[in-house]
């Protein structure tokens, strides 16, 4: 079959690979969707990161070339004998969180800070850039009947969206301003709304990424280059947002969230960074703002939980990902229509599609 392979920084190929075998606490799943993410985009312009490349990963056991893509759905073909709770024929999404299952973090059921943590399609297993791979049965969420099966490549980014605004402890009716509208931007936009964030405001350069936010439920949307983004927020909510978000992951950013948050507000970080950043400790100190960190999802043998709120909340109608979907491609055009067009900083695309069996 094929997939795609990741051996090093810009070097990205679809080969034939062997399928895997199945084992008695796996599942075989076709794959329909996956979407290509920021994460990737970090492997490709500038990791290895979370790809092991020096020593095999200590849960995995395997180091690069592997096999890339984290954000998928798709339908089980086979099924181990050892499972019993899913069939073949049923729609899943993939938890691609790796645990080691002995750590203080895992032995507390925080199985996504695990001190050993990684990601399939990251860090080594089958990933989704693939037309199957072979996962073991707690990673496979069912999706139900009535969400269209490439939504579920959608629910990765959309519960680091959900993870982040349970995080940041955001109440009902708070004014929240976000900074990036990319893929997870919009997730975290629309899972603020759904937890009933009065305002939204959203600082974003790119223009058809401030559109696309505005349809996730921004209510006013900034254009940095133009207009101070700090200062009009801060005079728009009496001295600053009770919530804010950084997810573009650039020093301007990070501190223009911490700046634009009222004192006494929260500040979650949800970029993963490339480079530090410098920061002044007044900035916190003076205000006794609070900054707090988060990490993609709940995982392990709690995959199922933010998982399942947030397949809930595309059942009910509370989550839309089709403004995410900018394109879908087949798996021979990841790269060129993929990942560079993606990476292009005057793209207009948001979440490109991957269809492997296009």
């Amino acid at each position: 079959m094929r997939a795609a392979v990741y051996h090093d920084r810009k070097d990205i190929r679809i080969e034939d690979v062997e399928e895997s075998a199945v084992g008695a606490d796996q599942v075989r799943i076709q794959v329909d969707s996956c979407g290509i993410c920021g994460t990737d985009l970090h492997e490709y312009t500038a990791g290895p990161i979370f790809v092991p490349s020096g020593e095999p990963h200590p849960i995995s056991q395997e180091k690069a070339p592997i096999r890339l893509g984290h954000e998928f759905s798709g339908i089980i073909t086979d099924v181990g004998d050892s499972v019993t709770d899913l069939d073949e024929g049923d729609a899943v999404a993939i938890n691609p969180i790796l645990y080691c299952g002995d750590c203080r973090q895992c032995n507390e059921g925080n199985y996504h800070i695990c001190e050993s943590i990684g990601f399939l399609g990251l860090s080594g297993g089958d990933g989704g850039f693939a037309e199957s791979v072979v996962v073991n049965a707690e990673h496979a969420v069912p999706l139900g009947d009535d969400i269209p099966i490439e939504y579920g490549a959608l629910v990765e980014p959309l519960t680091v969206g959900l993870h982040a605004v349970r995080r940041s402890g955001l109440k009902a009716g708070d004014a929240v301003a976000v900074f990036g509208s990319g893929p997870i931007g919009l997730s975290v936009i629309q899972c603020a709304r759904a937890a009933g964030a009065g305002t939204i405001y959203v600082s974003e350069p790119r223009e058809a990424r401030r559109e696309r936010a505005r349809s996730c439920g921004a209510d006013e949307v900034i254009d940095p280059t133009e207009t101070d983004a700090v200062e009009y927020i801060k005079s728009q909510t009496d001295g600053g947002a009770d919530v804010t978000f950084e997810v573009a992951g650039v020093e301007a950013s990070f501190n223009d969230a911490v700046m634009s948050t009222a004192p006494s507000g929260r500040t979650t970080i949800v970029s993963i960074w490339e480079k530090e950043v410098n920061t002044h400790p007044n900035n916190l100190v003076l205000g006794e703002r609070t900054i707090t960190g988060t990490l993609a999802y709940t995982g392990g043998p709690r995959s199922r939980e933010e998982y399942g709120m947030v397949i809930d909340m595309l059942s009910n109608g509370r989550l839309d990902p089709e403004p995410f979907i900018t394109d879908r491609i087949a798996l021979d055009e990841l790269v060129e229509s993929g990942f560079e067009r993606l990476i292009d900083p005057q793209s207009e695309h948001v979440k490109i599609l991957v269809k492997p069996g296009e």
